[in-house]
C-alpha cells in the first residue's frame, strides 16, 4: 500500500441513519474544505469540535478534525458525518476522490495506524477480530488485546530473550575480558522463565481457535430420524422444511448458531440412504462430504423405529471412526424401549419437545474442548500466534543446553531465531506479505 498520498472511504455500515466519511493524510485538512463548507472553518484550534455545516450542493453534515499524531492513524483525519444512505454516502466520497483522495484498501486506516506506531500487530488483528465478533466472548477477547495485554506479555518476552541474548554476545566480542556477566545458571534460568509464559499462551489456542473461527457441525443421519427438527430447535425458527415423507431435505441447508456461547456452523445434510432419483442422489453425497469435513458430528439416531441396531449400523458405516461425534437418539417422547449401548458419547432428546437439549449441549462443550478444562483465560491466541509461538519455542531448550555448555556462539543462534518468531507476532520483524495478508482481511474503511 502507498502511504504518503491521503485516502478516503465510506467507514458506516451501508443504508445506515448516519453516513461517516474517513479522510486521512497530509491533505485531509485541504480536500475537507474543498467538499464541506460552514461558517466556523475546520482548524487546528477546532480540533476534535463537531462543527454544523454542509457538504457540496446543500446537504446538512457535521464535521470534525482530528490532527496526528493523536488520531487512530497517526495522521491528519477529518471525519464527516452526513445522512445515511448509500447514495448520500458514495456522492460524498466521490467527491473527496475528486479533490484529491485516494479511494482507501481494505484495511488501510488500521494499516497506517500499525506503521505510525499506534499499535503493533495483535492489536490490529484484534480490530478485525473485534469487527468480525459473533458473541460476546469474541467481542471481550479483541477488547483485551487491543487494550494491549497480548502485547504486554509477548514484549516482555521478547525483552528477556533480548537481554540473554546480548549476554550471549558479549561473551563472544570479550572472551578475554572478566566482566560482570550473569552465570550459565542465570541465564538458562531467564529463558526456562520464557518458555513457561509462551507455553501459558500457547495452551490457549484450542480457546481461541474456537472463539474465533467457531465450530462446523454436522447433523447427520438416516431419512426421518429428526435432523431439521433439531437444527430448527437449536436455531430457535422453523428454517428447515419438516414432514413425516423420508428424503424431505435434498441438500444441505447452513446456518450460524451460538451454543454455550461457543459460534458454531450448522449443516442440516440428507438423510443418508440408497437413493431413488438422481437429485437425492446428489444431496446425499453432499451429506456425506459434510460428514468427512465436520468438527463435531450430531448423528441423530430415530428411537422410535422397531430394528434399533440397524440404526447403529447405520451411524458406524458412514462415521468416521476418528470422527469427533455424539450419538444422539431423538424421539425420546414417544420411545419407550430401553436403548442399546452405541460404544460412544449417547444422549437422548426429543426435538419435538426440546426434552434432552441440555444434555445434548453438555456433550456438545465436552466434544468441543476435548474433555479437556477451558482455560477461561483473559487472552486466548490465533492460530497465526500459535504458529510462532510453537516455532520460539523450539528453539528455547536446544539455546538453554548449549548454555549450559557454555557454546556461546551455537547459543546465539536459537536464541536470535526465537525473538525473530515473536517480533513476528508483534510485527516487529513481520514480512510485507504477511502484513498485505492480515490487513486484506479487513472491510473498506476500517
Amino acid at each position: 500500500m502507498d502511504t504518503t498520498d491521503t485516502i478516503a472511504a465510506v467507514s458506516s455500515g451501508s443504508g445506515g441513519a448516519i453516513s461517516i466519511l474517513r479522510i486521512s493524510g497530509s491533505k485531509a485538512l485541504n480536500i475537507s474544505s474543498n467538499i464541506w463548507q460552514s461558517r466556523q472553518r475546520l482548524s487546528p484550534e477546532k480540533a476534535r469540535t463537531m462543527i454544523l455545516g454542509k457538504i457540496n450542493g446543500g446537504e446538512p453534515a457535521l464535521a470534525v478534525y482530528m490532527p496526528g499524531p493523536a488520531s487512530y492513524t497517526g495522521e491528519d483525519i477529518v471525519e464527516i458525518h452526513s445522512h445515511g444512505g448509500n447514495i448520500c454516502a458514495r456522492r460524498a466520497l466521490n467527491l473527496a476522490i475528486e479533490a484529491g483522495a485516494r479511494q482507501a484498501e481494505p484495511g488501510e486506516f488500521t494499516y497506517r495506524a500499525f506503521l505510525n506506531g499506534k499499535m503493533d500487530l495483535t492489536q490490529a488483528e484484534a480490530v478485525a477480530d473485534m469487527i468480525n465478533a459473533r458473541n460476546n466472548s469474541a467481542l471481550k477477547l479483541s477488547e483485551k488485546q487491543i487494550s494491549g495485554l497480548l502485547k504486554n506479555k509477548l514484549s516482555k518476552s521478547r525483552e528477556a530473550l533480548s537481554l540473554a541474548l546480548s549476554e550471549i554476545e558479549s561473551r563472544m566480542d570479550f572472551p578475554e575480558e572478566d566482566l560482570d556477566w550473569k552465570s550459565p545458571e542465570e541465564l538458562s534460568s531467564i529463558l526456562s522463565d520464557t518458555q513457561r509464559d509462551l507455553e501459558k499462551l500457547l495452551a490457549t489456542k484450542l480457546e481461541g481457535q474456537v472463539i474465533r473461527e467457531g465450530v462446523r457441525v454436522v447433523i447427520a443421519g438416516r431419512p426421518n430420524a429428526g435432523k431439521s427438527s433439531l437444527l430448527n430447535l437449536i436455531l430457535g425458527t422453523e428454517r428447515a422444511i419438516v414432514t413425516a415423507l423420508p428424503g424431505t431435505t435434498r441438500d444441505t441447508i447452513e446456518e450460524g448458531a451460538s451454543i454455550r456461547n461457543i459460534p458454531v456452523r450448522l449443516t442440516d445434510t440428507a438423510g443418508i440412504r440408497e437413493a431413488d432419483n438422481i437429485i437425492e442422489s446428489m444431496g446425499i453425497e453432499r451429506s456425506k462430504d459434510s460428514i468427512q469435513s465436520a468438527e463435531i458430528i450430531f448423528w441423530l439416531l430415530d428411537a422410535s423405529v422397531e430394528n434399533l441396531s440397524e440404526e447403529i449400523e447405520e451411524m458406524k458405516t458412514h462415521c468416521p471412526l476418528e470422527a469427533n461425534a455424539i450419538a444422539v437418539w431423538n424421539k425420546a417422547d414417544i420411545s419407550k424401549t430401553n436403548l442399546p449401548d452405541t460404544e460412544m458419547r449417547t444422549v437422548k432428546i426429543s426435538a419435538k419437545t426440546g426434552e434432552g437439549l441440555d444434555c445434548l449441549f453438555d456433550e456438545f462443550e465436552k466434544a468441543v474442548w476435548h474433555n479437556t478444562e477451558k482455560h477461561e483465560s483473559e487472552l486466548a491466541v490465533s492460530s497465526r500466534h500459535a504458529a510462532l509461538l510453537e516455532e520460539a519455542l523450539e528453539c528455547l531448550p536446544e539455546a538453554i543446553q548449549h548454555i549450559s555448555q557454555e557454546d556461546w556462539e551455537i547459543a546465539a543462534v536459537p536464541v536470535r531465531a526465537a525473538i525473530n518468531a515473536i517480533g513476528r507476532i508483534t510485527g516487529e520483524t513481520a514480512d510485507p506479505d504477511v502484513l498485505d495478508q492480515i490487513f486484506s482481511r479487513f472491510c473498506i474503511g476500517k
